[in-house]
């Protein structure tokens, strides 16, 4: 029916009541015409139909000034509404928000004001409020809740039952019951997570608010009874036996959940690359709770140190980690590659394997980097050097079809025992780590033009076309630092973005750039709609090699098994398929996301408290972003503090076709790039926050 309502309405341009739609679809029944007011209902609530104060209604594209979509409210109290479809956010003061809060999906206005588009609330279509992280706090004398995300503005007022355990310092989880008025809701406590001073509280309560669930359930934890602790024979039936070939993994020092192994042989000229992955779809069945749990999590989830698995550690940590010595059921991908790095003939099947040794990243980089014979290693060294040489090979094919690296760092934080953050070092990617995502993407690549050349319901990992007018905008950015790219970003194709990068590695400036850069362009996402991967210049492309944990991953074991091992290709297997991958790409999207954003929550909060205890530290660092309240200055180990304008010497302004701060008297600027000395005077983990401010320059030239 809503696709009649919105047919009916699609040419009219004044709102119509619900006996005018009526009369253009023809209902005749009660029954149909009390369907027909449900449906206009959700189609109002979706965003779709703008409903007037007189019940009528119109199409929301029709309308002149109105919009719908995700409210975002900073720190000030500000909010952007975020439309999509390429269109840019809108600006909402304070003062317009109708009450809304962070994170309502809403219907707006917009208009014009001195040149720029503002908007202000009509309308809270839909709150998505139901479970809150917090802290117990005394507020004149009696104990009261206050949430963590400072953006929310609200009260919530507990019930005395669930609180009566609750004192101060203690962080909760609080579900909403209901709202009793304009941003007052009554909650109840359903978990107390620990003291905020307790080892390990904060991260599990970032974790919570970004919707990442931390313990599994009853029903998982009976599942995990029935679950072997070793692959019974009857297991091995209808599997390639691989234990006799020389398969190892390599891994970072500390990790436990190994799901990918890798082998390789010679041929004449000829690589024969095998890729085994754990089969975790073979414990983890479609319909148990295992599985749902596995669904809900949508990814394992890494907080600094704190890893918070996707499957239990009974499952990720023992019967799927392919542990040496351990004879592990695993999906196959054996590739015979040439010597020009493409992929000539390949075979997928289900295998099972034993380890022979568990590498690590460290001593496999002394073999290949540094020709040091590690000890332990003396029977891999000549298979690791040849491994690197293939890795070197799939490189250089996937650069010259226009793979992008961008070649950022990543943080890592050292903690104590006590989870205080002691130290902050680069994540470096070396041969070692490179091998291994070169070996793993040949994997994913051939696995998703197998069954893309079928024609089958797949789950694809995808990435969009960079949005044009934000790579002109990084153009603009680029000559007004003074370099001039000759790059044709009229014709953007990842071979230009590869151009772009080149053309920048050699600057001062290039870790800014390229992070700036990929902030231009989208995000890969999961789909079921095959548009290639622009980031890796790849027509198909999936993740298969992690189903310990990702979902997606797991899903594709799930479809290889159904699809080439089973046969089952008939019409209601994909039907099926067809619908619910549809579920399992927006869900796995979503998951995805909240991880990233918990993790980068996690990082920043570390960075603060960090530097709590380097107040009066001088350092060099980089300005990495310009906005109208101050400056970003990062340091060599990546941590990122606000240089206030209000702590400038003199009288400045923001000039955004500059991307810089200027002076009155225009004798100092500071921009995007430059280097500068700075003395960190605050840090707070509570705000995640770092303030420094610019020493020397007050007065001289600063061009």
């Amino acid at each position: 029916m809503k696709e009649k309502i919105i047919e009916a309405l699609k040419d009219e341009k004044k709102a119509k009541s619900i006996i005018e739609i009526n009369a253009k679809i023809g209902l005749k029944s009660m029954k149909d015409l009390n369907e027909l007011e449900r449906n206009l209902k959700e189609l109002t609530i979706d965003g779709i139909l703008h409903e007037t104060k007189k019940q009528e209604y119109m199409l929301m594209e029709n309308t002149k000034t109105l919009k719908c979509g995700i409210l975002h409210i900073n720190k000030n109290g500000n909010g952007f509404v975020e439309i999509g479809n390429k269109q840019p956010d809108i600006f909402i003061k304070s003062e317009y928000l109708n009450g809304a809060i962070n994170n309502d999906f809403v219907e707006i206005d917009f208009f014009s004001k001195n040149g720029e588009i503002e908007g202000k609330v009509l309308k809270v279509l839909k709150r998505d409020l139901h479970q809150i992280v917090g802290e117990i706090v005394k507020l004149k004398n009696k104990l009261t809740f206050k949430p963590d995300d400072e953006k929310l503005n609200i009260i919530v007022k507990l019930t005395k039952e669930s609180s009566k355990q609750c004192v101060e310092g203690h962080k909760v989880l609080v579900e909403i019951d209901k709202e009793i008025s304009t941003r007052t809701f009554i909650g109840k406590v359903i978990k107390i997570v620990g003291h905020k001073n307790d080892p390990g509280v904060d991260i599990i309560c970032i974790a919570l608010k970004h919707g990442i669930e931390i313990e599994f359930n009853e029903n998982v934890k009976e599942e995990l009874k029935h679950i072997p602790n070793i692959v019974s024979e009857d297991e091995l039936k209808n599997r390639k036996n691989l234990t006799n070939k020389i398969i190892f993994t390599i891994d970072g020092d500390d990790t436990k959940d190994i799901d990918d192994a890798i082998s390789l042989e010679k041929e004449d000229n000829k690589y024969i690359l095998g890729v085994h992955i754990a089969d975790v779809s073979h414990y983890v069945k479609v319909g148990t709770s295992l599985y749902e749990s596995a669904y809900a999590r949508g990814t394992s989830s890494y907080l600094a140190d704190t890893v918070i698995p996707m499957l239990p550690h009974q499952l990720s940590n023992g019967i799927c980690s392919l542990n040496p010595e351990e004879i592990r059921l695993t999906l196959t991908c054996e590739m015979t590659i040439n010597e020009n790095g493409k992929i000539i003939d390949y075979d997928i099947y289900p295998s099972y394997i034993k380890s022979r040794k568990q590498m690590t990243y460290k001593n496999v980089n002394k073999i290949i980097m540094e020709d040091e014979v590690v000890e332990g290693y003396e029977p891999y060294v000549d298979i690791l050097k040849e491994m690197n040489k293939l890795a070197k090979i799939l490189r250089k094919e996937k650069e010259s079809r226009g793979y992008i690296d961008f070649g950022l760092d990543e943080a890592k934080i050292v903690q104590d025992e006590t989870g205080k953050a002691i130290d902050v070092v680069k994540r470096v990617q070396l041969d070692g780590e490179k091998l291994i995502e070169d070996f793993m993407i040949a994997a994913n690549e051939t696995v998703a033009t197998h069954i893309n050349n079928m024609d089958l319901p797949f789950i694809y990992r995808v990435h969009d076309l960079p949005n044009s007018e934000k790579i002109e905008d990084f153009k603009n950015l680029l000559n007004q630092m003074g370099y001039h790219i000759t790059s044709n970003i009229n014709n953007i194709t990842p071979l230009t973005m590869q151009h772009i990068l080149n053309e920048l590695r050699d600057k001062k400036e290039f870790s800014i750039l390229s992070d700036m850069l990929l902030r231009s362009m989208k995000k890969a996402i999961y789909s079921t709609n095959n548009i290639g991967h622009f980031g890796l210049a790849l027509k198909n492309y999936t993740h298969f090699t992690s189903p310990i944990r990702r979902f997606p991953d797991l899903t594709v074991h799930r479809l290889l098994r159904t699809y080439l091992f089973e046969k089952r290709i008939d019409l209601e297997t994909i039907n099926f398929n067809q619908k619910y991958l549809i579920d399992v790409a927006a869900n796995s999207s979503e998951m995805e996301v909240a991880s990233i954003e918990a993790e980068r929550e996690v990082l920043e909060m570390k960075f603060a408290e960090y530097m709590e205890n380097r107040i009066g530290r001088k350092c060099k660092g980089i300005i990495s972003g310009v906005t109208n309240f101050g400056i970003f200055v990062e340091l060599e180990n990546l941590i990122q503090g606000l240089v206030h304008i209000s702590t400038l010497k003199g009288h400045f302004t923001y000039v955004p076709e500059l991307l810089s701060l200027v002076r009155a008297d225009k004798k100092v600027k500071y921009r995007i790039g430059d280097e500068v000395e700075i003395i960190v005077v605050g840090a707070n983990k509570e705000n995640s926050t770092i303030d420094f401010e610019i020493m020397g320059n007050e007065d001289g030239d600063k061009e």
